[in-house]
């Protein structure tokens, strides 16, 4: 019989956190990688970014499958033209830092975004923005697989169910460039993909306990629950990897 791709404790660990992960973004429209990347990087960093990429691919597909409605793809597709130059850049980071550095990098990532959640900043929505927004996010997503919180602090206004199925749908297809760029530079194994599966039913689970909870959670508590999750998984990684580089 072949070996698991992780030890069953980081497995049972790591399964707890994507579902927390995938219930987030179920119910807000983002929130898998921003939760999930840097506790999963903490106990096994062979998780970011390949797997949580993956598995932010599945959940946006089935947020999308929920939320199709409501979805309007307009602009998107230059956030999208973004995206393949910031992934790029963020795969090239990728295979020249350190661990540690990439570990303080996740970390600050994950910083900037709760600030920036946090300023509730009123951006002009064009064709620049989007662009711009999207090249963030490729930088971002490839070096953490949080690729979300440019884009999302740029729709923001809009409807919460027209919220989530447009994040959900740049998800989908950023994740695809995502998968690509990280394949053609040898950053995506066959490794990543069996861990992917194995965290799977995480994924599944949270979105169904999402599908319960998305008409009557408090919207607010949920982001205000997120971002304090958030903010201790960036200390806990900045911490650890602070430690390394010293």
């Amino acid at each position: 019989m072949p070996a698991l791709p992780l030890d069953p404790h980081i497995l049972a660990l790591a399964s707890l956190i994507v579902f927390v992960g995938a219930l987030t973004q179920s119910l807000i429209g983002f929130g898998m990688a921003v939760v999930a990347a840097p506790l999963l990087y903490l106990i096994e960093p062979s998780l970011v970014p390949g797997p949580v990429i993956l598995m932010g691919f599945s959940i946006a597909m089935l947020t999308l499958l929920r939320e199709r409605g409501a979805l309007e793809f307009n602009g998107l597709q230059y956030a999208l033209l973004g995206r393949i130059p910031g992934g790029f850049i963020g795969a090239g980071l990728l295979l020249v830092a350190p661990q540690a550095v990439l570990g303080m990098t996740i970390a600050i990532i994950v910083a900037i975004a709760v600030l920036l959640s946090l300023l509730r900043l009123n951006l002009v929505v064009n064709r620049r923005s989007l662009f711009i927004a999207g090249v963030i996010s490729g930088i971002f997503g490839n070096i953490a697989a949080i690729g979300g919180p440019p884009l999302a602090i740029l729709l923001s206004g809009k409807d919460a169910k027209q919220f989530r199925a447009a994040l959900s749908a740049f998800f989908i297809f950023s994740s695809t460039i995502a998968i690509v760029i990280l394949g053609l530079t040898g950053l995506l194994t066959l490794h990543h993909f069996y861990c992917s599966a194995l965290l799977l039913p995480s994924v599944l689970l949270g979105y169904l306990v999402a599908n319960r909870l998305v008409g009557r959670i408090d919207k607010n508590k949920t982001r205000l629950m997120t971002l304090v999750l958030c903010s201790l998984s960036a200390i806990l990684l900045a911490a650890k990897s602070l430690s390394a580089l010293l």
